[in-house]
């Protein structure tokens, strides 16, 4: 596999490169030559001189592409506004061959029908490679449809897009249909000796507060905590509904969880009613973060994500990168992240408005992505070549201070959540949130027990050695519960209920729960404080009943506490 990359200048420039390419062909043994056109301008009427030029000085070249928000040549950002990549396989056993659809949601399902037949037709596929058109549309059903194909195909591709982020404007087009602002173009690849990998890099990171999707229909979001969608981006980020919305947004898209990887999902609009409109569904009753840019976890992963591309040993390496790490980069680094290929084989590629990458069987569509393949022909060879070596320096004040306002956002965060939950001396759960895991064990309708716990007699300890040893007395219940019981009860909570009352939720059953509160009574019995020395406590223990409500399961628990005091104290009871 042999490759030539340039960017275009003008028809003259185009003409030398092809006249190297075709003297290179004719001294050598090629079965194809595919030439990718990445383009920042929708001029067709270049668009098409460039394609008249190649098909007549390699009539026999395939040719495809599409609009992109910016174009990689060589491992770099390129300047001009056309990338021109020209592919010349040498094996006879390679097989590529192209197709292009109109796609719109109308005909999206017959689209992924007639290509999974092309596909089927075809034993020798091994690889699926494709640029679309996406503005405005769910691709969801076009994932969906893919991920058909027979499970060992490599499926990979990028969404077309313009050079300004607010042109809904984007083409793709090929040698078989010419330019087209509604379609898909498909290049199936594969054969005996040909090989293929792929990997997936991100490096954004969530932030701050966790959302509930409360009401979402197809790919419309309408609510987060039940709050318009729009609403989280306008108070924690101070984004206006207006024509700016989607280049604003870009950099923080949402991180969750689908088909079993972490996706990033960026919204293409903002509706007048406050929904968003995102490239792909988002199902409901999911969870959901914004998430922000981390340079030195981007780099990180290139270097770690990208050993797979490394030790496959490519010939060339192709990358779709999202247009909003363009964005967060800037054009002087972003080939930061995607220099380091290049060190390994011949890289490029483009900035889409979407990347997609078949992941444990799944197809799915990735937002703020960098999805990076590596081919080869015949068997891997170690060849000469560098490292993925990572340029750190000189990072931009805007990408430094972003990641440290991000840092001291999180680590606030996270001091006032738990802070919200916790009980500030015994550091255990506080009422409100044991109540509420409580309530959510008891709904779920599994295995509950509860033990309440009340120190005898406390007020004695507070009047008597004064509130610091009392408080030593507290603190010296809560670690003995966090440090025994949980050694062998992983699963099991506590909480202080209030005062000198603790409550431990127990998913056992009760002959468990009476195991468990008789180690209490004596381990507490056992404990020596510096005044008080020793101290006795009373619990009560009840096991959750098929017709139980919250309120008759606390109100039971309570009453069986209160018999074990009635009973003499420094015991428990059941109820």
């Amino acid at each position: 596999m042999r490759q030539f990359q340039f960017a275009y200048i003008d028809q003259e420039q185009l003409r030398a490169e092809l006249i190297k390419i075709k003297r290179w062909c004719t001294s050598s043994v090629y079965s194809h030559i595919v030439f990718q056109i990445m383009t920042e301008t929708l001029d067709e009427e270049l668009l098409d001189a460039v394609c008249l030029e190649i098909a007549q000085m390699l009539p026999e070249a395939d040719f495809f592409g599409c609009s992109s928000n910016g174009n990689i040549i060589a491992g770099e950002f390129s300047e001009p506004d056309i990338g021109i990549v020209c592919t010349i396989f040498e094996y006879p056993t390679t097989k590529t061959e192209f197709f292009q659809y109109t796609l719109t949601a109308e005909t999206m399902g017959d689209v992924m029908e007639n290509v999974l037949k092309e596909i089927e037709k075809r034993p020798w596929v091994t690889a699926v490679d494709f640029v679309t058109t996406i503005r405005g549309m769910s691709m969801t059903a076009f994932c969906e449809g893919l991920q058909k194909a027979r499970s060992d195909i490599q499926i990979f591709g990028g969404g077309a897009f313009s050079f300004d982020l607010y042109d809904n404007r984007a083409c793709v087009f090929s040698k078989k249909a010419g330019i087209s602002d509604n379609s898909v173009v498909f290049w199936l690849l594969g054969g005996e000796d040909f090989h293929v990998t792929s990997t997936y890099i991100t490096g954004w990171k969530p932030l701050g507060k966790t959302f509930h999707v409360t009401m979402s229909d197809g790919n419309i979001l309408y609510e987060l905590d039940n709050m318009p969608a729009y609403e989280i981006y306008s108070k924690y980020l101070n984004i206006r509904n207006n024509e700016h919305f989607f280049y604003n947004s870009l950099e923080f898209p949402f991180f969750y969880q689908h088909n079993g990887i972490d996706i990033l999902r960026a919204p293409t609009e903002s509706n007048p009613d406050g929904s968003l409109v995102m490239t792909s569904d988002i199902e409901e009753d999911v969870t959901a973060r914004l998430a922000y840019g981390d340079p030195w976890t981007i780099l990180e992963s290139v270097q770690t994500d990208g050993a797979i591309i490394k030790n496959f040993n490519p010939e060339v390496i192709q990358i779709f990168s999202c247009a909003a790490r363009r964005t967060f980069w800037g054009n002087t680094e972003v080939s930061k992240e995607s220099m380091p290929f290049q060190n390994i084989a011949p890289t490029s590629g483009f900035y889409t408005s979407s990347e997609f990458l078949r992941t444990n069987g799944y197809v799915n569509q990735h937002n703020v992505t960098m999805v990076v393949i590596g081919m080869r022909e015949g068997d891997a060879v170690v060849r000469p070549k560098g490292d993925l070596e990572i340029d750190q320096s000189g990072f931009s004040g805007k990408v430094s201070l972003i990641n440290r306002l991000a840092s001291y956002i999180n680590a606030a965060f996270d001091e006032l959540e738990q802070s919200a939950i916790t009980d500030g001396l015994t550091k255990l759960h506080n009422r409100a949130e044991i109540q509420k895991r409580i309530n959510e064990r008891l709904v779920s309708g599994q295995t509950l027990s509860l033990l309440m716990l009340d120190i005898d007699n406390f007020k004695q300890v507070n009047d008597t050695y004064g509130h610091q040893e009392g408080d030593n007395v507290l603190v010296g219940l809560a670690n003995m519960l966090k440090d025994g019981i949980f050694e062998n009860n992983r699963d099991a909570d506590v909480g202080r209920w209030g005062g000198e009352e603790f409550m431990l939720l127990m998913p056992y059953d009760e002959d468990y729960s009476k195991l468990a509160a008789t180690d209490i009574v004596r381990d507490f019995n056992s404990l020596r404080f510096p005044k008080a020395g020793k101290q006795t406590l009373s619990i009560g223990v009840t096991m959750a009943r098929p017709d139980d409500t919250l309120d008759s399961l606390l109100v039971r628990v309570d009453e069986a506490l209160y018999q074990a005091k009635h009973n003499g104290k420094n015991r428990f009871e059941v109820l």
